[in-house]
């Protein structure tokens, strides 16, 4: 094979590929190419139609492995490295390395806690393994971070200290980046609580204050005993929990997160919350929770100093709501497609109180097949049921029933003790189809913005779906009281960069993360040096890159000698 070259006339240089052969002349007594087939222009060869060919030769001659396998080149060992990539360089853009980097220097600090914190916060948006495993294995073997790989246990550890010493100040600096980075939209602030459990079976026990020490390498600092069993929304009320607080922007970035023990109520986080928001320039901030944090001391304290807030309502309590608001008659106004909306207001002066009832019509019909195919399996259940025997009330079964979450409500017990169904139970709940109320001290605010604002508190279950899946953060295995609060900030953190990327590719990171970690980082031997090489990015990832504002990694990353081999040990004598 040969390439020739041919000037043309503007300049330009094209290139042909010929197949020669080399003839003796005697006359110039030299060897002399002969062409026997000329392929063309070598940008218009058909690469892999040669390739085949070459095969199809070796094929028939043989030596195709030797040809397949270069003697020269010798593969060591390869990495996913595209998500490790991509979080890095939005690590950097948020200048979270720089924060960490100013508390370091506070400390007058050398340790490397800022990669280290950097490798446990990728650690968990890309597979979410233990802090052990994350140094044991995923550091060496499961993706390429090469200046993470000469971290010790004692770093990782080390550095969680660190952060929760400094959380307040950490947070509060990176989120005032973030704002004026990504031009978040702080005006709403979502907040909403979860509960995360412990594999153990003993509740913490504190002091006479209900306190725990915390150890001398988190500041000394005193703790509430966390593990204590609770109201679990996680479906494991057999095992002490710890309850979280997360408070997010419109766009679903987290501000803040908060650790409260575990059997905590909702409704006392308010005031906790308020006060470590203080002075967070989130402009003309109006607090969004749901059902559960409504309660006259919560609104009372969300409205101290002119604070306001849009919060869900109970609709089944019998109170203000049931009997003055959803009872009150009225025209809905058209939002969408979907939503309508009317705004009842009560009282006069003082105790005035706006109300919105939104309805979504689609969402009717779905709650309305729901309790059809739920009657049919209750009418079902009761026509087995046998009647209760002289001196009982009713069976073990009909007791199950009765106490059931999911037939309970709709059941009652009749003359002689036999349970049927409660016709006037379905009425009212056929009257809440489809409907939410929520309630504001904003006049400012439209019923249109009532509404949207609280429907877009499901930014806040995303991002909890997200961190207990994606990023398993539940079980906690931590036993230390200030690292089970730097595993919930080390979550929220990689929350952020993964929502981030979210937003600006208008995808989930869960179909990011596959794309990317196509990019690989190859480790070979060639000619005495060993190399490290980027795989090359394909079309769609590349797309990937761009939409994210994050440019493709290097292709080469590092050239070095390859490493002597240890002498071999001197026989004994």
């Amino acid at each position: 094979m040969r390439t020739t070259s041919r000037r043309n006339a503007d300049g330009s240089t094209v290139q042909y590929h010929q197949f020669a052969e080399n003839v003796w002349d005697p006359k110039r007594r030299c060897a002399i190419p002969k062409v026997i087939y000329n392929f063309g222009r070598a940008d218009q060869v058909d690469e892999a139609k040669m390739r085949r060919l070459a095969k199809s030769i070796l094929r028939v001659f043989g030596g195709e492995e030797d040809v397949l396998e270069a003697p020269d080149v010798r593969i060591l060992d390869s990495w996913p490295s595209g998500g490790a990539w991509v979080l890095d360089r939005l690590w950097h853009e948020l200048g979270i390395d720089q924060v960490l980097a100013g508390k370091m220097t506070a400390e007058n600090r050398t340790q490397p806690f800022e990669r280290a914190l950097f490798a446990m916060v990728a650690n968990r948006a890309l597979h979410g393994y233990s802090k052990l495993y994350c140094w044991e294995q995923w550091l060496r073997e499961e993706v390429y971070l090469p200046d993470a790989r000469d971290l010790e246990l004692h770093h990782l550890y080390g550095a969680m200290d660190f952060l929760e010493r400094n959380k307040p100040e950490v947070e509060k600096e990176i989120y005032w980046r973030m704002a004026d980075l990504l031009n978040a939209d702080v005006d709403l602030i979502f907040y909403d609580t979860t509960s995360l459990h412990f594999e153990v079976d003993e509740e913490d026990e504190g002091d006479a204050n209900g306190e725990v020490q915390g150890s001398k390498s988190a500041g000394a600092k005193a703790y509430p005993a966390p593990r204590k069993r609770g109201k679990s929304k996680n479906g494991r009320s057999d095992a002490p929990q710890v309850v979280v607080g997360l408070a997010v922007t419109r766009d679903g970035l987290p501000v803040r997160s908060w650790v409260f023990p575990g059997n905590t109520m909702d409704l006392t986080t308010v005031a906790r919350v308020k006060q470590d928001l203080q002075g967070w320039r989130l402009g003309r901030c109006v607090f969004v929770g749901d059902a559960g944090m409504n309660s006259d001391e919560n609104r009372r304290q969300l409205a101290l100093g002119g604070g306001k807030y849009i919060l869900a309502s109970r609709m089944r309590a019998g109170d203000e709501v049931t009997t003055k608001v959803l009872t009150r008659p009225g025209r809905y106004h058209t939002v969408s497609g979907n939503l309508r909306v009317k705004e009842v207001v009560v009282g006069d002066g003082e105790r005035r109180q706006r109300y919105v009832v939104c309805h979504n019509p689609a969402e009717e019909e779905r709650q309305k097949r729901h309790r059809e195919r739920l009657l049919e399996l209750l009418a079902a259940e009761l026509a087995t049921l046998k009647a209760p025997r002289p001196g009982e009330s009713h069976s073990k079964r009909t007791c199950d029933l009765l106490t059931s979450e999911r037939f309970g409500k709709y059941l009652r017990q009749g003359r002689g003790g036999r349970v049927e169904i409660d016709r006037a139970a379905i009425k009212r709940e056929e009257r809440l189809d489809g409907k939410w109320v929520v309630t504001t001290n904003d006049d400012t605010l439209t019923p249109v913005d009532m509404a949207l604002g609280y429907k877009q508190l499901m930014q806040v279950e995303d991002c909890w779906r997200m961190m207990k899946t994606g990023m398993r953060m539940r079980p906690i295995y931590h036993w230390t009281v200030h690292r089970i609060h730097a595993h919930v900030t080390i979550c929220a953190l990689a929350l952020l960069l993964t929502r981030m990327a979210e937003n600006r590719a208008n995808d989930t990171w869960r179909n990011l993360a596959s794309r990317l970690q196509t990019i690989k980082v190859v480790e070979y031997e060639r000619d005495g040096s060993r190399i490290h090489q980027t795989t090359d990015v394909r079309p769609a990832v590349r797309e990937v890159l761009k939409v994210l504002k994050v440019p493709e990694p290097p292709k080469i990353l590092s050239i070095q000698p390859v490493p002597k081999p240890d002498p071999a040990p001197a026989p004994d004598a």
